[in-house]
């Protein structure tokens, strides 16, 4: 009888964290779903920090290029 008593309650403890180990279970494979699409696809901020990037990145070399040439002008101007 005794057994029976402590059983109770420890079911009902028990039975609240099934419930949430059932529901993490079936939520698995959209959180899995959602950070696999999140992975291949590109968002407008990332594409817009990108393309920043990609824009610095030439001005750079066409300032070095500019100065490169500048230098060779220079050079062929004092010969």
């Amino acid at each position: 009888m005794r057994a029976m008593l402590l059983l109770i309650p420890v079911a009902l403890l028990l039975s609240g964290c099934i419930a949430r180990t059932a529901a993490s279970i079936v939520t698995l494979p959209v959180r899995a779903v959602g950070a696999g699409v999140d992975a291949v696809t590109t968002s407008k901020e990332e594409a817009d920090r990108n393309r920043g990037r990609e824009i610095r990145k030439q001005e750079e070399r066409d300032a070095k290029d500019r100065k490169r040439a500048e230098k060779e002008a220079r050079r062929n101007r004092d010969d």
